[in-house]
């Protein structure tokens, strides 16, 4: 999978990136379906608020409505679900915000009250793999709801409110279903597709990782889809064919990859593949998840300390809003300390240009009321258009939008408000890459030799039954997943590993062996197939 030459030293302490940090990327395929979906969601309950005068009460709303941001990439199957746990765990971490504003009055407190929700929420997103835009929104609006005056009589209204809007959001967010009901599934075997053919045309470059990575998405949302109909074991075997031009590229044809990916975009049919052998996906339905929680116990730690850490000193600037820089804080925890570092950089350039797109933009929403809900909602659809592309592009909308909303609740002074923020967004970045260097991850090197433990295993538990004579029934094309499955799960070990600091050498060598082989026993597993007349 890797070209790499291999070398066993890996330095202690890497250089942080500055090229490239802010290189703009292609935008997602399927970017309007969010920006349309938060529109959607946020425009009905803040219009109604507006006419009922009563815009003081937006934030409980915007609540429930940005959950409608979540769980695109997902079948509808597992998307309802997805999007009713999101809906659920926004209400009680506003919930938990809320009671603690009215029971304290100390900053302190509810500063370090947010930072444990927020290492909360950052692991049950990363272990439920819920997808972008992860825990962020979740803690934004947690943290907020920390400093709003509030008593516990009001609590339960409140809550009523962003469930009422949370409902709204999951609507709209299932109703795509109704026109398009395998449209995740589609484009997720679109792009396997299409990675494969870039792997299979050049199979010396670094298209390798990236389409082992697709593919294994795509049987992700393929098995996650629900029951097993006509259409989705179609699917099935156009994911299967791409899976034979990893193993076997100088077979494949790129071009016919390539136009069955466009057919799947469109609203053709289903193209008919040759009709493979599946037999091994109901075992892999059947198979355990395998467990993530121990391996993200230094970020969770990290996001708690660096949270608290950001907040107090926030407060010890005199800032009136610390939760901003809470929040900044929050957003940084990536996988590793590389990539934490240039999410920092994303968040500060997009923070400080964000501040000057609200001074221009400030006038405009003080005309009146529906003027500020109109703005939210155009810097709502620009966040989600833009973010794909880059974190900082879209934080260039994001910023703005959390200024407006603290207007819901009356005039704020742009003057301060700029300040606060920029300070807040200063100190939340600097304290949170502190906090990522102090709490080092030194289980990294273990996960590596584990994944490395799981691939070895894989491949010879495919070795032994392709020695069999025959195998059992859908036993090899379970195995052969399952070592693609194991091989995806090494390189982003390595990946995740590499970028960490303070840590043991990673056995690269192994590692460029470990993958080579499992390579040829995929490609073994192919020649196999055809050896016996049955295409994979």
């Amino acid at each position: 999978m890797s070209s790499a030459t291999p070398h066993t030293d890996t330095p202690r302490v890497r250089r942080l990136p500055l090229a490239g940090v802010l290189r703009l990327g292609r935008p997602s395929d399927i970017w309007f379906k969010p920006a349309l979906s938060v529109v959607v969601a946020v425009a009905p309950p803040n219009l109604t608020l507006l006419a009922l005068g009563r815009l003081d009460l937006a934030m409980y709303t915007m609540a429930g409505s940005l959950c409608a941001l979540y769980a695109h990439n997902r079948p509808y199957v597992a998307r309802a679900r997805a999007l009713a746990w999101v809906v659920l765990g926004m209400v009680a971490g506003l919930g938990v915000g809320l009671v603690a504003a009215s029971l304290t009055g100390s900053a302190v407190v509810l500063v370090t009250v947010g930072a444990l929700v927020a290492a909360v929420q950052k692991t049950v997103c990363d272990a439920t793999r819920i997808g972008p835009p992860g825990h962020v929104v979740l803690t934004f609006i947690s943290s907020a709801s920390l400093f709003a005056p509030q008593t516990l009589a009001q609590v339960p209204g409140h809550l009523a409110l962003a469930l009422a809007a949370g409902a709204w959001a999951w609507l709209v967010g299932m109703a795509p279903g109704l026109f398009r009901p395998h449209g995740p599934e589609r484009r997720a075997t679109a792009r396997a597709l299409d990675a494969a053919a870039a792997y299979a045309e050049n199979p010396r470059s670094h298209a390798s990782a990236a389409a082992h990575a697709a593919v294994q998405a795509a049987w992700q949302t393929l098995l996650s889809a629900g029951a097993r109909s006509g259409t989705r074991r179609a699917l099935e075997r156009l994911v299967v064919r791409a899976e034979v031009a990893l193993a076997a590229p100088a077979d494949a044809d790129p071009d016919r990859l390539r136009a069955w990916a466009r057919e799947l975009r469109g609203t053709a049919p289903v193209p008919q593949a040759p009709d493979d052998e599946l037999l091994g996906v109901e075992i892999e339905l059947a198979a355990p998840a395998h467990p993530v929680w121990r391996m993200l116990a230094p970020l969770a730690v990290r996001t708690a300390l660096g949270c608290a850490l950001a907040g107090y000193v926030s407060l010890a600037l005199g800032v009136g809003r610390p939760y901003w820089a809470l929040v900044t804080a929050a957003s940084l925890y990536q996988a590793n300390v590389t990539l934490t570092w240039s999410r920092g950089v994303q968040r500060v350039v997009g923070n400080l240009v964000g501040v000057l797109v609200f001074a221009a933009v400030v006038p405009l929403a003080h005309l009146g009321p529906a003027a500020l809900v109109l703005c939210c909602l155009a810097f709502n659809f620009g966040a989600e258009a833009l973010i794909a592309r880059n974190y900082w592009l879209g934080s260039i909308c994001v910023t703005p939008m959390a200024l407006l909303i603290t207007e819901f609740a009356g005039y704020q002074e742009p003057g301060r408000l700029i300040t606060e923020r920029v300070v807040d967004t200063l100190v939340g970045a600097l304290v949170g890459f502190v906090a990522a260097i102090a709490v080092t991850n030194r289980r990294a090197g273990d996960r590596v030799e584990q994944s490395l433990a799981a691939v070895e295993h894989a491949r010879e538990h495919t070795a032994r039954l392709l020695a069999e004579p025959p195998p059992a029934p859908g036993a090899l094309d379970s195995a052969r997943r399952a070592l693609a499955t194991a091989l995806v799960d090494l390189r982003a070990t390595v990946e995740a590993a590499s970028g960490e600091w303070w840590q043991r050498a990673l056995p690269q060598e192994r590692v460029v062996r470990a993958e080579q082989a499992a390579h040829r026993t995929l490609a073994a597993t192919i020649r196999h197939h055809r050896a016996e007349g049955v295409r994979p």
